[in-house]
């Protein structure tokens, strides 16, 4: 079966979404194509804990959390910033509200009320939407090819945006799978990698044993930097928001070196001489874990941590050390399934600055597929949110 439409969106996240709507709006036809059997699957996931959509920071600070990427992303992000984003969700019934981190959220703290939202609106804008279609690549004619329940259906369209996200979470919809594809097509795609991930230490039983137990607020420093923020202990390591703003870093240092040393301080508010001062107290007969959570002020999870390199040392000012700066030997990178988000894709190189392929006349890509990666705080959306509109925007210019 040969279908024949003016703009196909392949992959229904939200570049994809982005994507359609731009060009929709621009009056143009255009129809959404997906493998899953319903749109933003990860999407939805991500709003589970409260969707984080942008960020209030300055703009010449928003812009340095894409790192090497910066300079291709400002002038999409400039052209659709978080302002922006932020009246866009207004307009659909979803008012936002800036919380105290300066992060951005819809007053729902839900994805699925704006999605609602935004599908009834793309669906008022004439977008058709056709789930359970697994992109293939092209045919010798440079057709679309789709595998769906019905068999083999090829599209004709008269431009395309792939919005096919990175590879992180696949059973939500994104595996990563159009790297090959488009490599076979001679494209310059850097591999997928696992960003704002979970990291693998050798924790001993009693680590194990606090699986699922917070830490923080903490100072972490690794991969070339420091910050404040929490953690999670796994039975598998660590991992959590803190993380993963460091994991950039610590998995570039475990790709160079085999792996990265992490450094904790477990009393980030006490100085080292004070800390000392109140663990030289005095013991009478208390044990040293009683120590620990009353004079050091450490909870069950941090004292086990302060043994996990060893026993803790007699001297008060080398126990102080140890809770001041506690080094943890990173061995591995969780699964890149398991990652918030993927680094790698199709090289900024081999596309125009309005996001369309050097090689393949119409055809655009958007979202997680390109070349970048970002901390989480807003700042994941907001790119992919930008790129969807301007992918989009050109699609509509293309066949115009």
């Amino acid at each position: 079966m040969i279908e024949t439409v003016e703009i196909a969106i392949i992959g229904s996240g939200p570049a994809g979404l982005m994507a359609a709507e731009a060009a929709a709006s621009a009056g143009k036809r255009v129809t959404i194509y997906d493998r899953m059997p319903s749109p933003a699957r990860k999407f939805l996931l991500a709003g589970r804990g409260g969707l984080n959509l942008t960020h209030n920071e300055p703009q010449p600070t928003f812009l340095t959390r894409y790192g090497e990427a910066q300079a291709r992303l400002a002038p999409l992000i400039a052209a659709f910033p978080p302002d922006a984003l932020r009246a866009w969700a207004d307009d659909l019934g979803q008012e936002c509200f800036v919380g105290t981190s300066g992060r951005i959220f819809p007053r729902s703290f839900k994805a699925s009320p704006l999605l609602r939202a935004w599908l009834r609106k793309l669906g008022a804008l004439g977008v058709e939407l056709r789930l359970r279609h697994e992109f293939q690549g092209w045919d010798g004619q440079g057709r679309l090819r789709f595998s769906t329940p019905e068999g083999e259906r090829l599209v004709e369209a008269g431009a395309c945006v792939l919005a096919l996200g990175g590879a992180s979470w696949p059973r939500l919809g994104s595996d990563g799978g159009w790297a090959d594809v488009l490599r076979g097509e001679g494209l310059a795609v850097a591999p997928l990698r696992p960003s704002n991930c979970g990291f693998e230490i050798a924790w001993s039983p009693v680590l194990k044993s606090f699986g699922g137990f917070p830490l923080g607020p903490v100072t972490l420093t690794g991969g070339g930097h420091s910050l404040r923020g929490e953690c999670v202990i796994t039975e598998h390591g660590i991992e959590g928001g803190a993380i993963y703003a460091l994991s950039a870093g610590l998995r570039d240092a475990i790709e160079r070196g085999g792996g990265a040393d992490l450094t904790i301080d477990l009393r980030p508010d006490v100085s080292l001489e004070a800390l000392a001062a109140r663990l030289a107290r005095p013991r009478g007969g208390q044990s040293m874990a009683s120590v620990l959570r009353k004079s050091g002020g450490l909870p069950p999870v941090a004292a086990a941590l302060v043994r996990e390199p060893g026993p803790l040392p007699a001297d008060p000012a080398e126990q102080a050390s140890r809770i001041k700066a506690l080094t943890l030997r990173l061995t591995g990178v969780r699964p890149i399934a398991r990652a918030i988000s993927t680094a790698g894709g199709l090289r900024f190189e081999d596309v125009t600055d309005d996001l369309m392929v050097r090689s393949r006349s119409g055809l655009f890509v958007a979202g997680e597929m390109l070349d970048w990666e970002a901390p989480t705080g807003g700042y994941l959306l907001q790119a992919c949110f930008a790129t969807g509109r301007a992918a989009g925007a050109a699609a509509a210019g293309f066949v115009g």
